[in-house]
C-alpha cells in the first residue's frame, strides 16, 4: 500500500517531487518505507543513526499515525533521512504515555533523495486501527514547511491557524486487514492495556 504526501497541511500543492510512503507486511511487525527528497534542512540531529532522539519533530522528518478513532488511541512513528527515529504512544489528543521504544530502522541519503526502511512491532499499535495520517516537515525558520497526507480542506482553515498534526478529525479510513490480508487479526499488546 502505498501513498505520496502531494500537499501542505493546509492543501497547497507541495512544490517538489511528493514523498511516498510505503506500507508492507513485516516479520513481527509494519515495513514502513518511505522514499522522497532529502532537503538536508534543518541539519541532522546531535544522536546516532539507528537510535531513538526526543524531539524528533524539530528536524526533517516524515511521520505516520495510526488511530483507534473509538478511542483516541493512536500510535506515532517518526522517521529522520539522518538515521534516527521517534515513537510515540498517545491516548488522547496530544497525550502521550509512552516514547523512545526501540525500533529497527536504517535510512540512506545521496545528496538529493532519501530512502529508509523501519520494522514497527505490533505492539506498538492500540488495538483496533481504523484511521490513519501521514506527514513531512522539513525546513528551518520562515521556511519551515509542514506536509500533510490528508490536510486540513481549504474552506476549514482559520485565520491564524497553525500546523497540527493531531487533528485526528481529518485522519482517513485506514485497516492493517488491507495490507496483511482480510483473515489477518491483530496481536495484542500489554502496552495498551488499561487504555479506553
Amino acid at each position: 500500500m502505498e501513498f505520496s504526501i502531494e500537499h501542505t497541511w493546509d492543501s497547497e500543492p507541495v512544490d517538489h517531487d511528493p514523498i511516498n510512503i510505503i506500507f508492507s507486511p513485516g516479520l513481527g511487525g509494519l515495513k514502513l518505507q518511505v522514499l522522497g527528497p532529502f532537503f538536508n534542512d534543518p541539519a541532522g540531529p546531535p544522536g546516532p543513526p539507528g537510535h531513538t532522539f526526543p524531539g524528533l519533530w524539530n528536524y526533517e522528518v516524515v511521520e505516520s499515525f495510526f488511530l483507534d478513532s473509538t478511542t483516541e488511541n493512536y500510535l506515532e512513528v517518526e522517521l529522520c533521512p539522518h538515521g534516527q527515529h521517534l515513537i510515540l504512544l498517545l491516548s488522547g489528543v496530544h497525550k502521550v504515555f509512552l516514547q523512545q521504544l526501540p525500533m529497527e530502522f536504517s535510512a540512506t541519503t545521496d545528496g538529493k533523495k532519501w530512502k529508509g526502511e523501519a520494522l514497527v512491532p505490533w505492539a506498538y499499535f492500540p488495538p483496533n486501527v481504523n484511521k490513519m495520517n501521514s506527514y513531512a516537515i522539513h525546513g528551518s525558520g520562515e521556511n519551515r514547511t509542514y506536509e500533510a497526507l490528508f490536510p486540513i480542506p481549504k474552506d476549514e482553515i482559520v485565520e491564524g491557524q497553525k500546523p497540527d498534526f493531531h487533528r485526528l478529525e481529518y485522519f482517513k479510513h485506514f485497516r492493517l486487514q488491507s495490507i496483511m490480508g482480510e483473515g489477518w487479526i491483530e496481536p495484542e499488546s500489554d502496552l495498551w492495556k488499561g487504555k479506553p
